[in-house]
């Protein structure tokens, strides 16, 4: 089948090619009901803008996107989040590029704006986090034409620039550490089940927990310190109790400490405590937390070197390798007591 022109679309909506212009770039001089015709044509036909046509068309505009469909409450607080944006914003900085953050309650919601950002021509590229399994977000930017980079590992044959972070080996490396001081109780509380690095911690520990000999646990949750402390409490209350505690970020590490030491336990004693990621919050608690530590702004100045590649050469993908996250030993752990 042909590829359909804005003179197909505009043919079909009974309009003219100038009117299927204003209404895609969300411009006055067509009515909202024309408008709203003329994008459900668009949809139906999965009609989208030829990249040389775009290219001769318009210049950069000097920006890049990155949407975020977790909760906001979370972000706020999230250091790993925060060191990620700032190393991304510092790398897109030395190359004249600004970066544009949104932040929405959905994937649904974010598939709209990559949509409203390619037909306005808003920005150059943009950053996926959170990788989904299956992740709709890929299709729609190759179908976009946008450019744009994902931290994580896509499924396999998905064409798009990749900064790999290989969680498989950093939860193993978690694994035989607790192993080797002689635990074989461990719960762990991860983020949200829907992300694809979630399931690959999940799968890496329980392929882990069958060589080592380990009894293993998993409690999934939205990232947040409300949902970490009540994961936590529920851990400690069952029998037998875990000796060992895994946390996939340093927020939920630390409220889960907190609600031990209020349950009475001792940190390392009656059970310790490791977070998969390392920050100021891991070093300054009482305990300190034994953490897989990386350097999260290189690994963000990472992300926008390979964006930037992107953007000057969408149709050959860029793979990079991240490091994989060295466990670095504090306070929060210790041999087990039985």
């Amino acid at each position: 089948m042909a590829r359909p022109t804005i003179a197909d679309i505009a043919r079909e909506a009974g309009v003219s090619k100038g009117a299927v212009s204003f209404a895609l770039n969300g411009r006055p001089g067509v009515s909202d009901e024309t408008r709203k015709r003329i994008l459900e044509i668009v949809e139906r036909r999965q009609w989208r803008p030829h990249s040389a046509a775009r290219a001769l068309g318009r210049s950069t505009t000097g920006l890049v996107g990155l949407v975020s469909a977790r909760p906001a409450r979370t972000l706020g607080v999230e250091p790993f989040f925060a060191q990620l944006i700032s190393g991304l914003q510092a790398g897109l900085s030395a190359h004249g590029v600004g970066l544009q953050l949104m932040v929405v309650e959905d994937t649904a919601a974010e598939l709209d704006v990559y949509r409203s950002w390619a037909a306005e021509d808003r920005v150059d590229g943009v950053v996926l986090l959170d990788l989904l399994t299956p992740d709709p977000r890929i299709a729609e930017l190759e179908r976009l034409d946008l450019p744009a980079v994902a931290l994580g590992d896509p499924t396999r044959g998905q064409r798009i620039s990749t900064v790999v972070a290989d969680d498989r080996a950093a939860m193993r490396t978690i694994a035989e550490y607790l192993a080797a001081l002689g635990h074989t109780r461990i719960h762990h509380i991860a983020g949200l089940p829907s992300l694809r690095h979630t399931r690959r911690r999940i799968a890496a520990l329980k392929a882990a927990a069958e060589t080592l000999g380990l009894q293993v646990a998993t409690t999934t949750t939205d990232f947040s310190d409300t949902e970490g402390a009540a994961a936590t409490r529920a851990a400690l209350t069952v029998r037998p109790t875990p000796s060992a505690l895994i946390f996939d970020s340093d927020l939920m590490a630390v409220a889960g400490l907190g609600v031990a030491m209020e349950m009475g336990r001792s940190v390392p004693r009656d059970v310790s405590i490791v977070s998969f990621d390392d920050s100021v919050l891991a070093r300054l608690m009482h305990p300190s937390l034994t953490a897989l530590s990386r350097d999260t702004f290189a690994l963000g100045e990472q992300v926008a070197d390979c964006l930037i590649r992107t953007i000057a050469a969408p149709a050959t993908p860029v793979r990079m390798q991240a490091s994989v996250p060295q466990l670095v030993v504090r306070e929060s752990t210790t041999p087990p007591r039985d």
